[in-house]
C-alpha cells in the first residue's frame, strides 16, 4: 500500500482506535520532567516503535538552563483529624504539586490553605499545578473538596525524592532517501492529561509506526522530550545536526473535537508553513492559521533566534483556549478516536507534500507538447475532472523551468496538491518532464 493511500473508514478504524488505546494505556502514569513516570512511558512507546532512550544527568548545563533534580513520587495525602484521607495521590495523580518536596508534618487549616489549589469556576475539576524551578509543595483538588474541609488538625504527607538523577528523554530516527531531516517532536511531562498531551504522544508514535517499511525521501526524527527543558537539552546536545532539520512540526493537543489550527514557524512562510496551511486550505473544513509568537509549545525553541528553524505547530484547539485545558477534565471523554484519526491525516497530509514537493524540468518547452497522441486524454476517461487535470497538466509544463516547485504551482493554481502532483506523475510518465537536480 503507498504511504499515503488511506481511506476514512481505514484511519479510524486503524488509526484513531490504536491512538485512543495508548492514550488509556499511558493515562494512569504520573509522568513529570523527569523520574520513572517518563522512563515508564518510553518503555511502553518502545513496544510500537524502534526507541532510543538518552539519559541526561542533573547538573548539565544546557545553554541558559541547567537539567534540574530528578523527580519521584510514591505517595501524597492528607488525612483530617480522624485520620480520614481528604486528599490522596492514589486517587489522581494531579492532587499532587507536580515537583513538590518531600513533606511529612501537621498543620491547622488555615496554614494548609497556603498549599491547596482549586478551580473555583469549575467546581468538580480538579487543576494541574507544577513547581520545577522553585522548591515548594501542595495539592491540588476540586473546589468542592476545599469548601468541605473543616477546621481542624492535618497531617500531611508527600513521599517524594529530588535527587542528582537524570532528565529521560527518546528518540525515534527513520532514515530516507538524504540526510535532510523532518522533525516532529511532542512533549511527554504531562501526568494524567489526555489532549496535552497524551494525544501528542499518540500521535508520534502511531506516525512513526506508520512510517516505518515506507521508502521515505527525508529522513524522519521523531522526539519524545519533557516541554521546555527537553527541547532546550536536546538543542544543546544535538547541535551538529540541526543544520540537516528543513521541516518540524510540534505535535499536541490533536485530540479534542476544535477545529484544526496551525502556528506558523518564526520564518513565517518556510516550506512547511506553506505546506501545512494548503494541506488545510483545502481539506474543506474549518481552520485557523495563527502567526508565530514565542508563547507556547517546543517550537518556542526550535525557533529562537540563535536556531531558527522551519518548525511550526498543528494542533486542534490551541493551549488554553479549551476550558479543560490543564484540569481533570482534559480525560479520556475530551479526546475521541475520530478527532485523532482526522488530526492524524492532516499530519500525513502535510508529510506527503513535503515528501513529493520536487522541481521539475519541461523536456518539451518549445510550444506545448501534443498530449493526446501520447493517450494522456484518453487516461482521463471523461470524468468531470478532466478539465482540472487538463489545466494541470498544461500549468505543470508551463512552469517547470526549473524555478517552480509543485507546491508553488498548486498555489498559484489554487488547486489542492494532489491534483498537481498527478499531473506531474503522468507527465513524467510520458517523459514530458525529468526532475531538475
Amino acid at each position: 500500500m503507498d504511504l499515503f493511500d488511506l481511506r476514512a473508514e481505514m484511519v479510524a478504524n486503524e488509526v484513531g482506535v490504536p491512538m485512543y488505546e495508548l492514550i488509556r494505556e499511558l493515562y494512569p502514569i504520573c509522568r513529570s520532567i523527569t523520574g520513572d513516570g517518563v522512563r515508564e512511558t518510553l518503555r511502553r512507546l518502545a513496544n510500537h516503535i524502534p526507541l532510543k532512550v538518552h539519559e541526561v544527568p542533573s547538573g548539565t548545563q544546557v545553554f541558559d538552563w541547567t537539567v534540574p533534580k530528578e523527580w519521584n513520587i510514591r505517595d501524597a495525602y492528607v488525612k483530617n483529624s480522624d485520620g480520614v484521607k481528604v486528599i490522596d495521590f492514589r486517587n489522581s495523580n494531579l492532587h499532587i504539586l507536580n515537583y513538590s518536596i518531600p513533606v511529612r508534618k501537621k498543620l491547622a487549616l488555615q496554614e494548609l490553605r497556603e498549599h491547596l489549589f482549586s478551580l473555583p469556576d469549575h467546581a468538580n475539576w480538579i487543576p494541574y499545578k507544577t513547581s520545577y524551578y522553585q522548591e515548594n509543595w501542595g495539592f491540588c483538588l476540586s473546589h468542592r473538596q476545599l469548601a468541605a474541609l473543616e477546621e481542624g488538625l492535618y497531617e500531611v504527607c508527600i513521599d517524594t525524592s529530588l535527587t542528582q538523577g537524570h532528565l529521560t528523554y527518546g528518540e525515534c530516527y527513520l532514515p530516507g532517501a538524504k540526510p535532510d531531516e523532518v522533525i516532529v517532536s511532542c512533549h511527554i511531562c504531562h501526568p494524567s492529561i489526555c489532549n496535552d498531551n497524551l494525544s501528542g504522544i499518540a500521535l508520534n508514535t502511531i506516525l512513526a509506526k506508520h512510517l516505518i517499511g515506507h521508502p521515505l525521501r527525508y529522513s524522519y526524527r521523531f522526539l519524545f522530550i519533557p516541554g521546555t527543558i527537553g527541547a532546550i537539552t536536546w538543542l544543546a546536545l544535538n547541535e551538529e545536526k540541526v543544520k540537516d532539520i528543513k521541516h518540524g512540526l510540534v505535535a499536541a493537543c490533536v485530540g479534542d473535537p476544535g477545529r484544526l489550527t496551525y502556528k506558523k514557524s518564526r520564518q513565517g512562510n518556510a516550506e512547511i508553513d506553506r505546506a501545512a496551511t494548503h494541506v488545510l486550505k483545502h481539506s474543506g473544513e474549518p481552520y485557523e492559521i495563527l502567526e508565530f509568537s514565542p508563547y507556547g509549545y517546543d517550537e518556542r525553541q526550535f525557533c529562537s533566534p540563535g536556531f531558527n528553524l522551519a518548525v511550526g505547530s498543528l494542533t486542534r484547539t490551541p493551549h488554553g483556549r479549551y476550558p479543560e485545558y490543564h484540569s481533570s477534565a482534559d480525560d479520556l471523554q475530551l479526546v475521541q478516536p475520530q478527532y485523532l484519526a482526522d488530526s492524524f491525516m492532516k499530519y500525513l497530509s502535510v508529510l506527503k507534500v513535503l515528501e513529493k514537493n520536487r522541481v521539475y524540468v519541461n523536456e518539451n518547452p518549445k510550444c506545448e507538447p501534443q498530449l493526446g497522441k501520447r493517450g494522456l486524454y484518453r487516461q482521463m476517461g471523461g470524468k468531470v475532472q478532466n478539465t482540472q487535470t487538463e489545466f494541470a497538466m498544461l500549468l505543470v509544463l508551463n512552469l517547470s523551468d526549473g524555478g517552480y516547485s509543485l507546491l508553488d504551482i498548486a498555489e498559484r493554481a489554487d488547486l489542492p496538491f494532489e491534483v498537481i502532483d498527478t499531473a506531474a506523475g503522468l507527465l513524467c510518465k510520458n517523459e514530458l518532464l525529468r526532475e531538475y537536480k
